[in-house]
């Protein structure tokens, strides 16, 4: 592959990664595709560089829901109550501009788990809490999946 055509995919990775931190794109995934895009133009050791990446990344995108549903579990949390978080992010995106899912997202956990406690809002407010770690577990999980194939395909260059 071109030089400019390397240095597209590095930038598709580095939207990929940006991606998971936001949590807006499929970041893993599209970190993956970048390097599939990469594997097919390229050829011979790039496959290698690509089943690396997926593995890595499916790996990610499988344990970060068991490890946030795990540690939610743990700490009494339902895992519906993400799912009102997810609703309450959607609505703040669009009530308060720029910063509204930041706002959305603790705020629809939080009367959710209110209401499912009985209005109990300290336990509504450290179920929250442990959401909201919870949702950072599972960020991390998945940078480290997207980080690993990044890596894989940076040491893939030099190998090509």
């Amino acid at each position: 592959m071109e030089l400019w055509g390397e240095l597209l995919v590095g930038l598709v990775i580095v939207l990929g990664l940006f991606g998971v931190l936001v949590q807006v794109l499929p970041g893993g995934f599209v970190v993956l595709g970048a390097i599939l895009v990469w594997a097919i133009f390229t050829g011979g050791i790039a496959w290698a560089v690509l089943a690396v990446a997926a593995f890595a990344t499916v790996a990610a995108a499988v344990g970060k829901y068991l490890v946030a549903g795990r540690y939610m579990l743990r700490n009494d949390v339902r895992s519906s109550t993400l799912w009102w978080g997810v609703v309450g992010g959607i609505i703040g995106f669009f009530v308060i501009p720029v910063v509204g899912m930041l706002v959305g997202f603790p705020l629809g956990v939080y009367v959710a788990e209110a209401t499912k406690r009985d209005w109990d809002t300290g336990a509504a407010w450290r179920a929250t809490l442990v959401a909201l770690k919870a949702t950072g577990l599972s960020i991390l999980v998945e940078l480290s999946g997207a980080v690993v194939a990044t890596v894989a395909w940076i040491v893939g260059l030099f190998l090509t």
